[in-house]
């Protein structure tokens, strides 16, 4: 008795299935192995850009992504890309993932759940023999979070065309090592261009922020994304013994720097606006119990939806730095090392997110993201957005950082409805 050939089922355009969800055991089977890579003592993880348990994190992808039957490709930034075809020749791919390095004792959800809830989207279709009509590509990309290499989102901004590959290569660490010699040392320095022409974008993350714990919901629909600067100052004063030398007599950059870092606070009280601002390294030296410091070297993180507000906040943190030292008599000095714009999403693809969200029955609400994502620079060269889950109690970039799985699989489940219709549009 001879088989027949079983043909793939084919979603119909603009078409949302609710009864088309992924394997919850799966997917936290897989979650849990995943971040045994690097884990810490307390819970976290530590896979930190092109150290070795990123490595052994990229082989492990790589084995899963070809068990899955992905076509995989690194590309010359060490992207990580899995590729299944679709039933219409040559369409441009539907794009959906994230990242799997982490902050130095990060959290284990940061970035993972979109990569590997991309991947159990794909296992799922696999399952129910679906195939969509444009290709699907699963992507995991390099040095997102900026914590050895700076600056963060390396491996988006090269394939977006931000970042020149020459530039993002001699980037280094505190130890000297570059970016590129790194990339070659564990073998995902690949032969691909690091470029591409998707038909959009879909990134799945933990929210990183408070409101949708607060406000009892699974799902926010991520609009756009904060604009934000980045500043590097310096304050260079006089070292002197701690104890015999007068206080009016003093050069002292700390107090310098303790002034700007109040008047930062001030700042984002004051304006009435979404301003938020961090000074999150200090640098001190000659940094002794008893010596008065002669230079601090310090950042400057400030943060709006409102591009106007952000210039205005740099020019007031200016001036901020400028009274200081003039009070404290020391020299200064200013540099914006990081601008990027606020962005907003496609608002086709917000509005796919929120049917998705509806579809699934998951209870969302509309918000912007504070924290910077791929998706910022994928949003310049094809239509993007994201799925937010909740971060309990919006802690995250520490070992601490949760997110209850039901809202990991609900998520998982909301970015699954909006792959598919995206991918089935004519």
């Amino acid at each position: 008795m001879g088989g027949s050939e079983i043909k793939p089922k084919r979603l119909q355009n603009r078409d949302m299935n609710p009864e088309l969800t992924v394997d919850d055991n799966r997917f936290r089977r897989r979650f849990e192995r995943f971040n045994e890579i690097g884990a810490t003592e307390r819970d976290g993880v530590d896979r930190p850009s092109l150290s070795d348990t990123n490595k052994e994190a990229r082989d492990t992808l790589v084995e899963w992504f070809a068990d899955a039957g992905l076509a995989v490709t690194v590309d010359e930034m060490g992207n990580v890309f899995g590729r299944t075809d679709g039933t219409v020749p040559n369409e441009p791919p539907v794009l959906f993932g994230s990242h799997v390095d982490s902050q130095y004792n990060g959290g284990r959800f940061d970035g993972v759940i979109g990569v590997l809830g991309a991947l159990e989207i794909i296992e799922t279709l696999n399952e129910e023999n679906v195939q969509t009509q444009r290709p699907l590509e699963v992507v995991a990309w390099s040095n997102e979070e900026g914590v050895r290499f700076q600056p963060d989102m390396l491996g988006s901004g090269v394939y977006t065309g931000t970042f020149d590959r020459g530039y993002a290569y001699d980037r280094t660490d505190k130890d000297g090592h570059r970016f590129g010699d790194e990339l070659d040392r564990i073998g995902y320095k690949g032969d691909a261009p690091a470029a591409g022409d998707p038909h959009c974008y879909f990134e799945l993350h933990v929210e990183q922020g408070p409101y949708l714990d607060e406000n009892e919901c699974s799902v926010g629909v991520v609009e756009g994304v904060y604009g934000f600067s980045w500043l590097n100052a310096r304050f260079e004063g006089t070292a002197d013994h701690a104890g015999p030398s007068p206080m009016h007599l003093r050069h002292d950059a700390m107090v310098a720097t303790a002034n700007v870092v109040t008047g930062v606070r001030r700042l984002t009280a004051a304006t009435g606006t979404d301003l938020v601002g961090t000074v999150g390294s200090i640098d001190v030296s000659p940094n002794s119990i008893n010596v008065i410091p002669e230079t601090v070297e310090f950042t400057i993180d400030l943060r709006s939806y409102d591009n106007a507000v952000v210039d205005e906040a740099v020019s007031q943190v200016r001036d901020e730095i400028r009274w200081a030292a003039d009070r404290e008599n020391v020299a200064w000095e200013l540099e914006e090392i990081m601008r990027v714009d606020a962005d907003p999403f496609d608002t086709d693809c917000i509005e796919t997110v929120a049917r998705a969200a509806e579809t699934v029955g998951a209870p969302s609400m509309r918000m912007v993201s504070g924290a910077g994502h791929d998706a910022n620079y994928l949003n310049d060269v094809c239509p993007t957005s994201m799925i937010f889950v909740p971060s309990v109690d919006g802690v995250s970039h520490t070992e601490d950082e949760y997110t209850a799985w039901k809202d990991v699989v609900v998520g998982t489940n909301v970015l699954l409805q909006a792959v598919c219709e995206k991918a089935n549009e004519e």
